[in-house]
């Protein structure tokens, strides 16, 4: 509880309670978790056999920590979890600017309030969310922000500026006791790069002359992007010395992972009004598509495709079908292969393309629409004998398919058409009519990518003929 937690530092001391160095306290609390066969980082997927063995060996050994990767590879996420290897309460001075060990304060307030107060003086608690800081680094940022300045209002007061009290301490003093990520670092002007070296080594500060003792007791990490390095700045040979490991973030390395990561960021589509089934080849075409474009040469594979395509594309998918069932009165909302097109205004904002021609774009965004959707078709009917659907087209049958049709409409051609039953029972046994109209679309487009049969484009909707 709150109220038994000793308030003065007299108390601390006769609690027995210890404060240890935030990388001590980190270890500890890792290797308890490893023990113990907790999962260490919840919510961080495909990881577990590169990132997080080497990240868990930087917080063993206690080192700073750069990540390295593209966008969109949880690089933050992963930074702002290492807060739960943080005990869930720490005390620190009461009234000091920065977060103070109360049984080794680094500032000069801070140690004339124990000299001064001994034993009575005051000491609060600080929760782990309160104990991380985060800036982006953008070439605007000054060593004021990071480090501190003079404050002309203290100055104003009657302090001398040789007076260290004069100091207004930056955002890393301020999360003392704690961890401070730089997201993107090559942003960070080279001049203030430098400014952090004494930080992670030295622990000399000097502020406007200033020559300050800090022994900042904070665990620095930051992310990093390659691409960075040539075009928008670089990290200094020095400073990148002082990071004890260097960790290359990537993407998914399977399809698995992938819909896993899509399906947790995707959860404000979900609501009472309406049941939303997707059928798992669908998240698999969604996710390969992404997949694809992280392989394709019209795609630029240095700024990457990141996972947040895949989450807004299947953000797109699911509201298109959302619509559909709200315009026909529907309550079972299931993504069809004609709702595929309108994910194309969503994953234009998450791909870079090597070529600028006019129109170029939608066409290369449509050929990995294709071949995501073939892609999967082969992997989901394998071996099914889809002979008997080709033949029934050969006589001449042409399909109407089209997202804005009912699913009743489909359903009629499992009975006229012979053979698509059987494939679509193959597929799944669900005989909900909008799952059934999904997976009718979902082999009629299959048999036209493998050249089965022909499709002809009419405004919105698709005529698939022999």
């Amino acid at each position: 509880m709150a109220n038994d937690r000793p308030s003065t530092l007299g108390a601390l001391k006769a609690a027995g309670i210890q404060v240890l160095p935030v990388r001590e306290e980190m270890r500890n609390n890792l290797i308890a978790k490893i023990r113990s066969g907790e999962t260490i980082f919840p919510g961080i997927v495909g990881y577990d056999e590169t990132v997080i063995p080497q990240l868990q060996n930087a917080i063993l050994s206690g080192q700073d920590v750069i990540l390295l990767g593209e966008r969109g590879q949880a690089k933050s996420r992963i930074i702002r979890a290492l807060t739960s290897l943080l005990d869930e309460w720490t005390p620190v001075l009461a009234g000091c600017e920065i977060p103070e060990n109360p049984y080794r304060p680094i500032t000069s307030f801070g140690r004339t309030l124990v000299a001064e107060q001994g034993d009575n003086a005051p000491i609060e608690w600080m929760n782990r969310s309160e104990r991380y800081g985060e800036k982006l680094a953008t070439p605007d940022i000054t060593i004021a922000d990071l480090i501190g300045e003079i404050d002309p209002i203290k100055v104003a007061e009657g302090r001398y500026l040789s007076d260290e009290l004069t100091i207004h301490f930056g955002l890393i003093p301020r999360t003392n006791r704690g961890i401070f990520a730089l997201n993107e670092l090559p942003d960070l002007q080279e001049r203030i790069q430098v400014g952090l070296l004494n930080v992670m080594e030295e622990r000399d500060v000097q502020i406007r002359g200033h020559k300050v003792r800090l022994e900042l007791d904070v665990l620095v990490v930051a992310t990093a992007n390659p691409e960075d390095y040539t075009n928008r700045g670089r990290i200094i040979t020095p400073l990148k010395d002082r990071y004890g490991s260097q960790i290359r973030t990537h993407y998914p390395r399977n399809i698995e992972n992938e819909i896993a990561i899509m399906e947790a960021e995707t959860t404000h589509l979900r609501t009472d009004e309406f049941e939303i089934i997707v059928p798992e080849y669908m998240k698999e075409i969604v996710a390969e598509i992404t997949r694809l474009a992280r392989r394709s040469p019209d795609v630029s594979q240095r700024s990457g495709v990141s996972v947040r395509a895949s989450v807004a594309n299947y953000e797109a998918m699911l509201a298109n079908a959302m619509r559909r069932a709200i315009r026909l009165g529907e309550t079972v909302v299931v993504p069809r292969i004609s709702d595929l097109p309108f994910v194309v205004p969503s994953l234009q904002g998450k791909v870079e393309f090597e070529t600028v021609e006019d129109g170029k774009d939608e066409q290369i965004l449509d050929r990995l629409i294709q071949g995501a959707v073939v892609a999967t078709f082969n992997r989901t009917v394998g071996e099914v004998d889809l002979e008997p659907i080709v033949e029934a087209f050969k006589t001449g049958r042409a399909v109407e398919a089209g997202e804005a049709l009912p699913s009743a409409n489909y359903t009629r051609l499992l009975r006229d058409i012979e053979g698509l039953a059987e494939v679509v029972g193959s597929i799944t046994s669900d005989e909900r009519p909008q799952v059934q109209a999904c997976a009718v679309e979902f082999v009629l487009e299959g048999l036209h990518l493998n050249k089965r049969l022909n499709k002809d484009r009419v405004g919105g909707q698709a005529l698939y003929r022999g």
